[in-house]
């Protein structure tokens, strides 16, 4: 069954829990009274809800993709959260945790990126509530997302460069986290994803349930078959899955970057070809080899080109709350290319791999009805489709 919290020990069952520095344990623990604390606090909730409403744009429209439902014979209605300020579910996030900081009387955030786009939510959180922000992104990234670093520094923030590693979001998180070490006396690390030591993974989730929760509204008795979402580290996933989870009926299908293939070894499915480890401060599973090394991700995708993923994905993925696939970098190429010419609308890489999966296996779901997490819209990704497909 599906776990409303994690246990006292910050665990999702087997996964989870907090493997860190001991100089962050006693900020690790701060954090999860003061989320405690605040999410139990009527005012801090209207707060966030009041702005999630007249800032972001929630609720985001429930859209029927009926050009794409009649070429693909499956009813597909697409959660748009393309539409939200910033143009990503990102911004869910940034805001309740920027809120949460200046409650906690942290003038300073950091944030590590991959994409960009929580990059961009965490700054434009920072502006709006008077706060100085930085944010870590690996050099790779900072090459093939340069819109959304424009957009970072337009707002205010440093955008600093990650040259260790492989210039990923793996290497972001790293760098991000040893920042944190050194001022945390000051500083808040917005971490973007549902990833992390305890409370990161259970308090990203409840910032991005609202996902969920307003699709469960706006479907009202009529329930899809199947909710379908890409998972990189799976914040966007988890938000939309964890209301669903247990409704008989309804399947859940995370989409993972199967990026050249899984059998090239060059990907980012860490359920579907990885194992059980710690990585950043949580037992999950991750892509590792026979030492227990960390192995570099892959994928066309900024955003899933991570080596692992949230715990309650690790925890969803064992009790079968959900099933976990792969696409690879071409059929998200395909998928970018089938949404935008069927419904005018240029999903971002990410969520072009959930568009992917539904165009590949339709064939098993005709006449049923499938819900996407669209998680972000594709502005930042023109230059690299454009390369890739002219």
């Amino acid at each position: 069954m599906k776990l409303q919290e994690p246990d006292a020990r910050g665990r999702f069952g087997d996964y989870g829990g907090r493997f860190a520095p001991e100089t962050l344990m006693p900020a690790l623990e701060e954090l999860a009274i003061a989320f405690r604390e605040a999410w139990s606090d009527p005012a801090f909730v209207d707060e966030f809800h009041t702005l999630l409403n007249t800032y972001v744009g929630r609720p985001t429209p429930l859209h029927p993709a009926y050009r794409l439902s009649d070429h693909l014979g499956v009813q597909i209605l697409l959660k748009r959260e393309d539409l939200a300020h910033t143009g990503a579910h990102k911004i869910n996030n940034a805001l309740g945790q920027a809120l949460l900081a200046r409650r906690m009387g942290k003038p300073r955030l950091i944030a590590e990126t991959g994409a960009g786009q929580h990059g961009v939510a965490s700054a434009t959180a920072a502006a709006y509530l008077g706060l100085e922000c930085a944010v870590y992104m690996g050099e790779k990234d900072i090459e093939r997302q340069a819109l959304n670093v424009h957009r970072m520094r337009m707002l205010g923030t440093q955008v600093v460069p990650v040259t260790s590693g492989a210039g990923t979001l793996k290497d972001a998180v790293n760098e991000a986290m040893r920042v944190w070490v050194r001022t945390v006396e000051d500083t808040h690390y917005i971490i973007g994803s549902a990833v992390g030591p305890h409370p990161f993974p259970w308090m990203v989730r409840e910032f991005q349930k609202c996902i969920g929760e307003e699709s469960l509204a706006q479907l009202g008795d009529d329930l899809p078959d199947v909710v379908v979402a890409c998972v990189g580290g799976g914040s966007n996933a988890i938000g939309m899955f964890h209301p669903f989870a247990g409704i008989a009926g309804v399947e859940l299908v995370g989409v993972e970057a199967a990026g050249y293939g899984i059998a090239s070894g060059r990907h980012g499915a860490s359920i579907g070809a990885g194992s059980p480890g710690v990585l950043h401060g949580s037992r999950t599973y991750l892509l590792q080899d026979a030492e227990g090394q960390v192995q570099e991700a892959h994928s066309i995708s900024a955003g899933l080109d991570y080596p692992g993923v949230g715990p309650e994905h690790a925890y969803f993925n064992d009790t079968g709350l959900a099933r976990y696939e792969s696409v690879t970098d071409d059929e998200a190429l395909e998928g970018v290319a089938l949404l935008a010419q069927l419904e005018g609308i240029i999903p971002a890489l990410e969520s072009a791999h959930a568009i992917a999966w539904i165009q590949r296996e339709a064939p098993k779901y005709q006449g049923k009805t499938v819900l996407v997490n669209l998680s972000g819209r594709g502005d930042k990704d023109v230059e690299t489709i454009a390369a890739k497909i002219g």
